[in-house]
């Protein structure tokens, strides 16, 4: 057959299939009072085809006009966002070209060049436009810290005022969860030199009983020249800092199955007796006795061990020899409904205990207690039950702590000053629907608990969401630094980040706001059975986004699943933050993943300045009324939980089920145009963005290795030092990354062999930096998965 008749043939079927998707997808959007534009594109564009089909060489000119119609359409709508653009026009740009090819342009009947030279034009109009934005990201906000906040002294690891820069003892560095190191030799100007200095493979690979929620979430601790790291299932390792050589681990021996709803640890805690503190010299410390310096690892199975740091033996002081059951008084026990996944806070005194219970699965579940335990022997001194009449009683073992108490799972903050203990709080179980809570479920839910470390009373709680229907929990460990009022005095503040994106600053003495964070109203209309607060708390430092989503905001590839977005969009129910669940489908917007999650911020004290990695992905809950074959009653004793936090909830014991996914496409992207992560910082002095940049490609997560940088989603948080650069790694691709903390360029990267969903730390060994990073992949969020541990530092000078 003859070429220019099979080009021709395959022409005219393109042209009218699109016409008649466009004009049928756009006649329903129309009927969901969405834009008119696909119908006014579908008609032109079967009017194309037939002139095409007629070898008139006014479809040409047509197609010209359809193509400035479009990007004049598409800049009113997204404005001069080459991501946003794109998807508008893309298709209809090569599908111009392909008009223009001589097979194509010479079947036309004669004069043709007219028409030709318009369609030029329009193509020329849609490059020049595209090439503008690409270099002009609407998105990005350009600036630099201060030079004089730049201008503090960056502290030094041989300085005696601080003998223990060179170490990372905590989870955040300091259980003020600062993520901030004071060293600085790694900066601005030799970033770009980090190479791989050690890497350590752990073993611990996904087994066939684990359920798809296994991570690698942990953050190492250094101490002296140990590092010390828990894998997923919970394996303990002990490695060299500077070889990153194995010195000892230890196997809690974790069975899981597909019903464990995580399979992760974010990290483990370290605490030194007095008599430890004083050893300075080698002899000393080789007289003290075992366990003078411990490491206390949570186990998913509802345990924690305390082992000596120099061996890996169990400390047999400690609970039943180093093995403490916190199930204990629990009213639910079976194995991994609660989950103990971050590391605890400890005191020279006490270990506090929280942990995570299974989300959206029944009302009979276990308590979200929180607990504090003598450092020395395991025994239980004090509990907080939040959703107990009386929160501190500590039942006998004839009976149990509250069922399904609002449970703290994120990393908690500790100021021992103060002695005050900050527990991010959660909300009680089932998430999605509450009309059967008591008062007692809703006192201390969704919002930040301060309790006395030593007793266990309570100090204050400030509720950052009311009666919470979106999981919209605090997901990760607040942050202790102090700031300048405007007369000048010092006040100890906490940062808290949520997943709403507001950031709610608050006095850590007492709970009072220092940043304002007043209420507004919010949309009305819960479900049956169900109740909604009439107004929400908004700080005034915030991330959350600016305005309220629209159909111009929803995305796609090709303009074709951009339109199926937009129905889709539509359809469901969404009146702003806090849309009430519905079993219309309701889109939530920030996310039930949040604009923040257990990554939290980081904060250079010395410059009060805050690195903060905010994302932005919507999700939508549809609830889903009982039926045969979902059953209203709790489930029967010894039966579990999901093993998901996706899909299908059942919910038991409430009037409704509930579906929890992204708003995804058609073809599997997001629904809401990029970026969808960005990484930003905020000048504490002034609760101003400095910059906003987006970070992350997907090179891992299209059919292509392509290096687009749209902003992607992020899991994991940044860690920032005192040579004006910060780390992070968390993306969706698979890269560990290095900014200036001064104007948010980008200064290095790394490509990690697996998913890098946790947050780095660093830390010097024998006089170097290293930076520090485990690269294990997350299961739910579809990245790589692995088991390395890999260290950077600069080249040896010779």
């Amino acid at each position: 057959m003859n070429p220019t008749r099979i080009a021709r043939w395959l022409t005219l079927i393109f042209g009218g299939l699109s016409g008649l998707y466009l004009l049928t997808g756009g006649i329903w959007l129309i009927a969901l009072h969405g834009s008119p534009y696909y119908v006014i594109a579908g008609i032109a564009m079967l009017a194309v085809t037939w002139l095409v089909y007629l070898r008139n060489r006014w479809a040409l000119a047509l197609y010209a006009l359809l193509l400035v119609g479009t990007l004049v359409w598409a800049v009113v709508e997204s404005g001069m966002d080459f991501w946003a653009l794109t998807p508008r026009v893309d298709v209809l740009v090569i599908f111009g070209i392909w008009l223009l090819l001589p097979f194509i342009s010479r079947t036309f009947s004669a004069p043709a060049a007219p028409a030709v030279a318009a369609l030029v034009v329009g193509l020329v109009a849609n490059a020049a436009v595209l090439t503008y934005a690409a270099f002009n990201d609407p998105q990005q906000i350009n600036g630099t810290v201060s030079m004089q906040s730049a201008a503090a002294p960056a502290s030094n690891a041989s300085d005696a005022a601080d003998a223990q820069a060179a170490n990372w003892p905590a989870y955040g560095r300091t259980q003020g969860g600062t993520r901030y190191s004071p060293l600085a030799q790694i900066n601005e100007q030799n970033v770009k030199n980090l190479q791989v200095a050690w890497t350590f493979e752990t073993g611990d690979h996904k087994g066939p009983t684990d359920p798809t929620e296994i991570t690698d979430e942990v953050t190492p601790i250094k101490i002296g020249d140990t590092l010390f790291l828990c894998s997923p299932h919970q394996i303990l390792f002990a490695l060299d800092a500077a070889s990153g050589k194995e010195k000892w681990r230890f196997d809690p021996g974790l069975k899981t199955d597909r019903s464990f709803q995580h399979v992760t640890c974010r990290g483990v805690s370290y605490h030194e007796s007095d008599a430890a503190r004083a050893a300075t010299t080698a002899q000393a410390q080789s007289a003290l006795p075992v366990c003078s310096r411990r490491v206390f690892l949570p186990v998913n199975n509802g345990h924690l061990f305390a082992l000596d740091a120099a061996t890996g033996q169990r400390c047999t002081g400690f609970g039943n020899n180093g093995d403490l059951d916190l199930q204990k008084l629990e009213p639910v026990k079976i194995t991994g409904e609660y989950e103990p996944t971050s590391p605890p806070v400890v005191t020279d005194k006490v270990i506090v205990v929280a942990g995570s219970v299974t989300d959206n699965y029944s009302v009979s579940e276990p308590s979200g207690a929180i607990r504090g335990f003598d450092i020395d022997t395991g025994k239980l001194l004090w509990a907080f039950d939040p959703g107990s009449d009386t929160p501190n009683a500590i039942p006998d073992d004839q009976h149990s702590f509250a069922p399904n108490s609002p449970n703290s799972w994120a990393p908690a903050a500790y100021d021992p000053k103060l002695d005050l203990v900050y527990l991010p709080m959660g909300v009680s179980t089932p998430d999605i629907w509450g009309g059967r809570r008591t008062p007692q479920q809703e006192r201390y839910a969704s919002g930040l608990l301060a309790l006395n470390a030593s007793t266990g009373k309570l100090a204050w709680f400030y509720q950052t969401v009311h009666h919470d229907l979106w999981d919209m929990d605090l997901p990760a460990q607040p942050t202790i630094a102090d700031l300048t009022d405007a007369h000048g005095n010092v006040v100890p503040a906490i940062y808290a980040p949520a997943k709403t994106g507001n950031i709610f600053v608050l006095d850590r003495r007492t709970g009072t706001p220092l940043v304002p964070a007043p209420e507004q109203a919010v949309p009305q209309g819960p479900a049956n059975g169900d109740w909604v607060s009439a107004t929400q708390p908004f700080s005034q430092l915030t991330f959350r986004p600016a305005k309220n989503l629209s159909g111009a905001d929803m995305w796609g590839t090709t303009m074709y699943d951009q339109l199926a977005c937009r129905v889709m969009f539509h359809r469901l129910r969404y009146d702003g933050p806090f849309t009430p669940p519905s079993e219309q489908g309701t889109l939530v917007f920030p996310g039930n993943l949040g604009m923040f999650e257990w990554g939290g911020i980081a904060i250079d004290t010395d410059r009060h300045l805050a690195i903060a990695n905010p994302i932005a992905l919507p999700f939508v809950s549809r609830l889903v009324p009982r039926g045969p074959h979902n059953p209203a009653e709790p489930p029967e004793a010894g039966q579990s939980g999901t093993g998901s936090e996706a899909g299908i909830q059942p919910q038991y014991g409430v009037p409704f089920a509930v579906t929890l996914n992204a708003f995804m496409s058609p073809v599997g992207l997001p629904c809401k145009e990029p970026a969808w992560g960005y990484v930003a910082a905020l000048d504490l002095n002034t609760n101003q963005v400095v910059w906003k940049k987006r970070i992350g490609t997907v090179r891992d997560s299209s059919p292509l290795p392509l290096p687009f940088r749209m902003g992607m989603p992020m899991l994991g948080g940044p860690v920032t030092t005192a040579g004006h650069v910060f780390f992070i790694g968390a993306t969706a691709d698979n890269y560990l990354r290095a900014y200036s903390t001064d104007t948010g360029q980008e200064l290095w990267r790394a490509r990690l062999p697996a998913g890098g969903q946790a947050t780095p730390m660093t830390y010097q060994a024998n006089g170097k930096q290293y930076v520090v990073i485990a690269a294990g992949g997350h299961g739910s969020f579809g990245t790589k998965l692995g088991d390395y541990v890999i260290a950077y530092a600069l080249p040896d000078t010779k």
